[in-house]
């Protein structure tokens, strides 16, 4: 029996690094991030949705997506960024459950699920546990600056558009801790690993 783990975390805590580790333990990976990105390729449903919702300008020149433009947009808004939602996550769950579902076929003890807005968006019936990657308010912080290249009101923007990290934890079966450096993550991650294969 397969067991499937969401995997989430606000943003910039280290969601993907903590991914990686699974994935380096040769768990299989389903990223949530890499699905959004397939679904609003050029041509795709979900870009053209959002381009009659949103004007052209969400377009780069060669027709892909803008994504500085659209976050502009809707970090700043929260009625368009429900409208994004709208748009997205149905491409997205389909995409998604597809994934896990044929992750799931190949027998893996445990296969992670990566989502950003696992809570927000509904998926926790998808999974049999749900973890989540914390790290402290100021590195959280400094951490989406340096990634995003943001200003400390665009960047405190874009962790306020995000249910809070608080409310994640309330809600998560498992907390993996990743503010005392990537050494001390990995070995939680291994700990769950063990416990959750045994199961």
């Amino acid at each position: 029996m397969t067991y499937v783990l969401g995997l989430t975390g606000g943003i910039a805590t280290g969601k993907s690094t903590v991914g990686q580790m699974f994935a380096q333990a040769g768990i299989p990976v389903i990223d949530a991030d890499q699905i959004a990105r397939q679904i609003v390729e050029p041509g795709m449903p979900a870009l053209n949705e959002a381009v009659a919702h949103f004007g052209p300008q969400i377009l780069q020149a060669d027709g892909h997506l803008n994504r500085q433009v659209l976050g502009q947009i809707v970090f700043h808004d929260p009625q368009a960024l429900a409208a994004l939602n709208a748009i997205n996550r149905p491409y997205l769950r389909q995409a998604i459950t597809h994934a896990l579902t044929e992750a799931t076929a190949t027998g893996a003890p445990l296969v992670v699920g990566e989502i950003q807005l696992l809570f927000e968006a509904n998926y926790t019936e998808v999974f049999d546990g749900v973890a989540v990657v914390v790290t402290d308010a100021a590195t959280q912080l400094t951490r989406l600056m340096h990634r995003n290249q943001l200003d400390e009101t665009e960047a405190k923007a874009r962790i306020a558009a995000q249910m809070a990290l608080t409310d994640k934890v309330k809600l998560a079966d498992f907390v993996i801790d990743n503010g005392d450096g990537l050494e001390a993550t990995r070995a939680q991650v291994l700990a769950l690993i063990a416990q959750l294969t045994v199961l």
